[in-house]
């Protein structure tokens, strides 16, 4: 069944249809709060969290066809409101390693490079490359600007060659 027609059954009070949607989009759920959040336990929690509020909400929603952009959105508050709590609790480590050179793994060195963007940065490319999120949706998801969105993905790809550029002798090129 595809997910826009569990939305419906789950809007009319389906809870088997809400669970099958949430299977639909639980793996790019949880990339995108793998993409804000570090830890696995911190993910679990906003994407857990997440679920609830879009169980609660589901009524509000007015168009089924932007069910995922919605949750995604709430996941990203979620996400966000962890890290606030965090920044509260925890002392931030500005000590940032350098990606590891793992000899042709550059998907490896890719994605450890992309964790240490800022969060901004990571969410954006997160959403546009792992994601395959358009930028119009990507503007409309994170309430920004379409040129923000942009800058945003520009930027990081700045960062990220800058980042992998002259690992060992090769050179990365990157679109």
């Amino acid at each position: 069944m595809d997910l826009q027609s569990d939305v419906k059954k789950a809007q009319q009070g389906d809870r088997k249809a809400f669970v099958a949607a949430m299977r639909q989009v639980e793996e790019d759920m949880y990339g995108m709060a793998r993409s804000i959040l570090r830890s696995h336990e911190d993910c679990a929690d906003a994407i857990q969290e997440a679920m609830l509020i879009a169980y609660k909400s589901l009524p509000s929603l007015r168009e089924t066809a932007f069910f995922k952009t919605w949750l995604f959105r709430i996941l990203i508050n979620e996400c966000n409101r962890i890290l606030k709590k965090h920044a509260r609790t925890l002392p931030i480590d500005s000590s940032i390693a350098e990606p590891s050179v793992n000899g042709g793994y550059d998907k490896i060195e890719l994605r450890e490079a992309v964790e240490h963007l800022d969060e901004s940065m990571r969410t954006v490319i997160s959403l546009h490359y792992f994601r395959d999120m358009p930028i119009k949706e990507i503007s409309s998801l994170l309430e920004l600007s379409e040129g923000a969105v942009k800058t945003r993905l520009h930027r990081a790809r700045k960062a990220l060659i800058e980042a992998l550029q002259y690992k060992g002798d090769r050179k990365v090129e990157f679109q």
